[in-house]
């Protein structure tokens, strides 16, 4: 399905930095709690990602990721989402996570 660049300009992925990581025992599969730091303009927002066959907590603390920031917010097991983190999907849903090359400054916009 093909979309117009205007809808394509909807949709705002920002540079964040981790900032905490925890499990996340209440979600329905393995999965982190994550605090992600887009800079002051949008803040800290929370969310969670099943990302536990890849990565553990060390990894993803303080590493730059790209994410959705203006989807609506979604309840997940007892947290609200406030972002989607994301990442390339393969055939056993094991996520790598899309990240800049370089160290850039959080919040900047992907596009």
């Amino acid at each position: 399905m093909e979309i117009s660049w205007n809808d394509f300009e909807k949709v705002e992925m920002r540079i964040g930095t981790i900032t905490e990581v925890s499990d996340f025992p209440e979600a329905k599969n393995p999965a982190y709690k994550m605090l992600i730091d887009f800079g002051s303009e949008i803040g800290q927002r929370k969310t969670s990602a099943q990302i536990t066959k890849r990565y553990n907590k060390e990894d993803l603390l303080h590493r730059q990721i790209v994410a959705v920031v203006n989807f609506p917010k979604k309840q997940i097991a007892n947290i609200m989402s406030e972002c989607l983190v994301l990442g390339a999907v393969d055939k056993e849903n094991d996520i790598v996570l899309l990240n800049p090359g370089f160290k850039v400054e959080n919040g900047l916009r992907v596009g």
